[in-house]
Protein backbone atom coordinates (compact mmCIF):
# COMPACT_ATOMS: atom_id res chain seq x y z
CA UNK A 1 0.00 0.00 0.00
CA UNK A 2 2.71 2.75 0.59
CA UNK A 3 4.09 1.95 -3.02
CA UNK A 4 0.71 2.56 -4.19
CA UNK A 5 -0.92 5.74 -5.77
CA UNK A 6 -3.44 5.80 -2.42
CA UNK A 7 -0.41 5.51 -0.25
CA UNK A 8 1.39 8.24 -1.98
CA UNK A 9 -1.96 10.51 -1.48
CA UNK A 10 -1.70 9.75 2.79
CA UNK A 11 1.91 11.08 2.16
CA UNK A 12 1.07 14.23 0.47
CA UNK A 13 -2.01 15.34 2.64
CA UNK A 14 0.34 14.01 6.20
CA UNK A 15 3.48 16.63 4.98
CA UNK A 16 0.27 19.67 3.89
CA UNK A 17 -0.64 18.82 7.43
CA UNK A 18 2.89 19.30 9.04
CA UNK A 19 3.47 22.02 7.01
CA UNK A 20 0.43 23.82 7.63
CA UNK A 21 1.04 23.05 11.73
CA UNK A 22 4.74 24.58 11.47
CA UNK A 23 3.42 27.61 9.71
CA UNK A 24 0.89 28.35 12.54
CA UNK A 25 3.51 27.45 15.17
CA UNK A 26 5.60 30.00 13.23
CA UNK A 27 2.92 32.89 13.38
CA UNK A 28 2.13 31.96 17.10
CA UNK A 29 5.25 32.58 17.93
CA UNK A 30 5.42 36.12 15.60
CA UNK A 31 8.44 34.83 13.02
CA UNK A 32 6.06 36.84 10.28
CA UNK A 33 5.44 39.75 12.27
CA UNK A 34 7.32 42.93 10.64
CA UNK A 35 8.80 41.28 7.60
CA UNK A 36 9.74 42.98 4.52
CA UNK A 37 7.03 44.40 2.33
CA UNK A 38 4.36 43.16 4.81
CA UNK A 39 1.11 44.82 3.89
CA UNK A 40 2.00 45.55 0.55
CA UNK A 41 0.95 44.29 -2.48
CA UNK A 42 2.88 40.92 -3.91
CA UNK A 43 4.80 41.71 -6.95
CA UNK A 44 3.94 38.60 -9.02
CA UNK A 45 6.30 38.39 -12.10
CA UNK A 46 4.93 36.78 -15.52
CA UNK A 47 6.81 33.75 -16.33
CA UNK A 48 4.52 32.45 -18.96
CA UNK A 49 7.10 32.49 -21.37
CA UNK A 50 9.65 30.42 -19.12
CA UNK A 51 8.58 26.56 -20.23
CA UNK A 52 7.00 25.10 -17.51
CA UNK A 53 9.93 22.32 -16.30
CA UNK A 54 12.53 25.07 -16.21
CA UNK A 55 10.73 27.85 -13.89
CA UNK A 56 11.61 26.79 -10.77
CA UNK A 57 15.12 26.67 -11.81
CA UNK A 58 15.07 30.43 -13.17
CA UNK A 59 13.47 31.56 -10.25
CA UNK A 60 16.29 29.83 -8.22
CA UNK A 61 18.74 31.13 -10.32
CA UNK A 62 17.56 34.73 -10.37
CA UNK A 63 16.67 34.97 -6.06
CA UNK A 64 20.72 33.99 -6.43
CA UNK A 65 21.77 37.47 -8.36
CA UNK A 66 22.11 35.30 -11.42
CA UNK A 67 20.64 36.33 -14.59
CA UNK A 68 20.09 35.07 -18.28
CA UNK A 69 22.75 35.33 -20.62
CA UNK A 70 20.87 37.41 -22.92
CA UNK A 71 20.40 39.97 -20.33
CA UNK A 72 23.82 39.85 -18.72
CA UNK A 73 24.81 40.69 -22.65
CA UNK A 74 22.53 43.73 -22.90
CA UNK A 75 23.71 44.67 -19.28
CA UNK A 76 27.45 44.71 -21.04
CA UNK A 77 25.98 46.40 -24.00
CA UNK A 78 24.68 49.39 -22.35
CA UNK A 79 27.75 49.62 -20.38
CA UNK A 80 29.77 49.71 -23.92
CA UNK A 81 28.00 52.37 -25.05
CA UNK A 82 28.01 54.39 -22.11
CA UNK A 83 32.02 53.99 -21.95
CA UNK A 84 31.96 55.01 -25.59
CA UNK A 85 30.76 58.47 -25.30
CA UNK A 86 33.55 59.08 -22.86
CA UNK A 87 36.20 57.61 -24.65
CA UNK A 88 38.83 60.27 -26.74
CA UNK A 89 41.47 58.08 -27.33
CA UNK A 90 40.76 56.84 -30.94
CA UNK A 91 42.96 53.69 -30.74
CA UNK A 92 40.42 52.71 -27.14
CA UNK A 93 37.40 53.94 -29.12
CA UNK A 94 37.91 51.48 -32.39
CA UNK A 95 38.93 48.90 -29.69
CA UNK A 96 35.60 49.32 -27.76
CA UNK A 97 33.79 49.68 -31.24
CA UNK A 98 34.68 46.43 -31.93
CA UNK A 99 33.93 44.78 -28.16
CA UNK A 100 30.36 46.64 -28.79
CA UNK A 101 30.22 44.98 -32.25
CA UNK A 102 30.53 41.67 -31.18
CA UNK A 103 28.52 41.66 -28.12
CA UNK A 104 25.85 43.06 -30.46
CA UNK A 105 26.28 40.24 -32.94
CA UNK A 106 26.45 37.59 -29.96
CA UNK A 107 22.99 38.70 -28.47
CA UNK A 108 21.90 38.58 -31.97
CA UNK A 109 22.78 34.89 -31.91
CA UNK A 110 21.51 33.86 -28.50
CA UNK A 111 18.02 35.72 -29.65
CA UNK A 112 18.22 33.62 -32.75
CA UNK A 113 17.51 36.17 -34.83
CA UNK A 114 19.40 39.59 -35.77
CA UNK A 115 19.30 42.70 -33.35
CA UNK A 116 17.60 45.58 -35.68
CA UNK A 117 18.72 48.84 -36.21
CA UNK A 118 15.90 50.50 -34.11
CA UNK A 119 17.73 48.68 -31.02
CA UNK A 120 20.10 50.89 -31.23
CA UNK A 121 19.20 54.13 -32.58
CA UNK A 122 22.81 55.74 -32.12
CA UNK A 123 24.31 53.41 -34.83
CA UNK A 124 21.38 53.52 -37.05
CA UNK A 125 22.22 56.76 -38.44
CA UNK A 126 25.83 56.03 -39.00
CA UNK A 127 24.95 52.69 -40.72
CA UNK A 128 22.95 54.19 -42.94
CA UNK A 129 24.84 56.82 -44.05
CA UNK A 130 27.54 54.39 -45.07
CA UNK A 131 24.89 52.71 -46.98
CA UNK A 132 24.41 56.13 -48.82
CA UNK A 133 20.49 56.02 -47.37
CA UNK A 134 21.29 58.56 -44.93
CA UNK A 135 20.55 62.48 -44.86
CA UNK A 136 22.70 63.81 -47.54
CA UNK A 137 24.46 67.02 -45.52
Amino acid sequence: MPGGANGRGKIVFLLETMAENKIREAIARGEFANLPGAGKPLRLEDDSMIPDDLRVAYKILRNAGCIPPELEVRKEIITLRDLLRTIEDEGEKIEKNRELNYKLMKLGIMRRRMVTLDEFPEYKERILEKMGAGNPG
